[in-house]
């Protein structure tokens, strides 16, 4: 079954991407929330999940590659299916000026190229790090950039700040996508959303948007509604799941409001709901 796509450096990727916060333990809740997710999230659960998108034509990922629990769950879940895994990873690297720290960064790009990363986007607390408001550029990511792309991988940013792509935009930097938060809460979210709207919409790049249901604050129709009409059509929507079922919600919501249907999913109940039900 396909879903929607796009691409990314002529690289064709499903347009709903695999978030993975909801695998490793980045719940934007709590400590006691971290910590459960890190204390039932395997290989084998996350694999569970990511055959779910899989089998709907999803098959972009996106997340810390080299986090061994991820890593393992994306091999089971191509192997389960037999169809091969887009991995966008975020590392972190080293991003000092001296030898020995570029050293380092090179090897963090090895090792991603070893573990099958297709599009590398420095992590967010990397990338703006090097942010020069002041001289509208980001320091050293052109080095960075070349890296990559030296070792066949595409090279993006993830960001949280909307600076970001426009100064990556006004000096032509190398990169083929950016990642960006975007959601109808603003949760997270540096300045105002009808800002990053336009921002989005005036990137010379796809742009891949993150945390649409603003970490759970957000119905699955309310965001994804709101992401999948406010983008372009070469633009992306990652969202992390933690159970499979909770994967075939945002698919089949995802689907439905592409397609300007109802969703057919089966809806939470309680007992205030009695007198409208048919």
């Amino acid at each position: 079954m396909t879903f929607p796509r796009t691409q990314i450096g002529g690289l064709s990727v499903s347009r709903l991407v695999v978030g993975t916060n909801w695998f490793l333990g980045f719940s934007h809740t709590s400590a006691a929330k971290d910590r459960q997710i890190k204390a039932t999230m395997t290989a084998e659960r996350i694999a569970d999940v990511i055959e779910v998108f899989v089998n709907e034509g999803i098959d972009t990922v996106i997340g810390l590659n080299q986090a061994p629990a991820l890593h393992d769950g994306i091999r089971e879940a191509e192997q389960r299916t037999g169809r091969k895994c887009i991995v966008i990873s975020t590392p972190g690297i080293n991003i000092g000026d001296d030898a020995d720290s570029r050293r380092e960064a090179e090897q963090t790009f090895d090792k991603e190229v070893d573990l099958g990363t297709a599009v590398c986007m420095p992590h967010q607390f990397v990338t703006d790090r090097l942010v020069d408001i002041q001289n509208r550029r980001i320091r050293n990511m052109d080095v960075y950039c070349r890296m990559i792309r030296d070792r066949g991988m595409l090279p993006g940013l993830s960001t949280h700040m909307p600076e970001t792509i426009v100064y990556a935009d006004e000096t032509d930097l190398d990169v083929e996508t950016y990642l960006s938060i975007y959601n109808a809460a603003g949760f997270l979210m540096h300045v105002e959303v009808d800002w990053v709207h336009r921002l989005i919409w005036r990137a010379k790049h796809p742009v891949i948007t993150i945390k649409p249901l603003a970490a759970g604050r957000l119905l699955p129709l309310v965001g994804l509604a709101f992401n999948w009409s406010t983008i372009r059509d070469e633009d992306m929507v990652a969202v992390g799941t933690s159970t499979p079922d909770e994967a075939r919600e945002v698919i089949e919501v995802s689907r439905a409001v592409l397609e300007h249907r109802v969703a057919e999913v089966q809806l939470q109940e309680t007992r205030s709901k009695q007198t409208i039900k048919p």
